[in-house]
C-alpha cells in the first residue's frame, strides 16, 4: 500500500502481548517485542475504549472485551443509559533507528443500543462527538475523517515525511 508516498506492507505475525494499563505502554511493549523479529523501519498500534460510567472499562483490554461479551455484554454493564466514551489509539514507529509514539483520540458518547450495519468493533455503540449516528452508520469515508486510528497514522506519516 503506498499513503502519500510512503510504502506501508502489512506484516501479519504472533507474538505475545504484554497486558498494561495503557494502550501507549502496551504499543511500547510490543515494539520492543518485534524490534529483533522485524528488519528494517515499522510501526505497530493498539487502541482501547474508555467508557467513563465503567471507570475506563474496557480500556486497553477492548479487543479481549468484544470478543468475550461484546456490545450487548457493554451495554448490559451501563444498564442500557449510555455514557461518555472515548476511543483512543498509539501507534509506536520504529523509525531510522529510533522509537516514536503518536497518538489519537476520538470523543464521543456510548449509544443506549446498538445502530447501523458498516465497521467492526465497537463501531454500533459508539456515536462521535457532535453526531448523532454511530460509527457503524457511517460511511468508510466519514468514519476516516474522524477516526482515532487516522488521527494517530496522519501523526505519525507527518513526521516521517519531515524526516526525509
Amino acid at each position: 500500500m503506498d499513503s502519500r508516498g510512503i510504502k506501508i506492507e502489512w506484516i501479519r505475525m504472533k507474538y505475545d502481548e504484554l497486558q498494561e494499563d495503557t494502550v501507549t505502554r502496551i504499543s511500547l511493549k510490543s515494539m520492543e517485542t518485534l524490534m529483533g523479529r522485524i528488519e528494517g523501519d515499522f510501526f505497530i498500534e493498539d487502541t482501547g475504549l474508555f467508557i467513563e460510567n465503567l471507570g475506563g472499562f474496557p480500556g486497553p483490554y477492548a479487543s479481549y472485551v468484544q470478543k468475550t461479551i461484546g456490545n450487548n455484554g457493554i451495554l448490559k454493564l451501563l444498564g442500557y443509559q449510555g455514557s461518555p466514551a472515548y476511543f483512543e489509539t498509539c501507534a509506536t514507529l520504529f523509525y531510522k533507528g529510533e522509537i516514536k509514539q503518536f497518538t489519537g483520540i476520538l470523543k464521543g458518547r456510548i449509544s443506549s443500543i446498538p445502530k447501523g450495519n458498516s465497521g467492526f468493533g465497537y463501531d454500533p455503540i459508539f456515536i462521535p462527538e457532535a453526531e448523532e449516528r454511530t460509527l457503524a452508520e457511517m460511511d468508510i469515508n466519514e468514519k476516516n475523517s474522524i477516526s482515532h486510528r487516522v488521527r494517530a497514522l496522519s501523526r505519525m506519516i507527518e513526521h516521517i515525511q519531515t524526516e526525509v
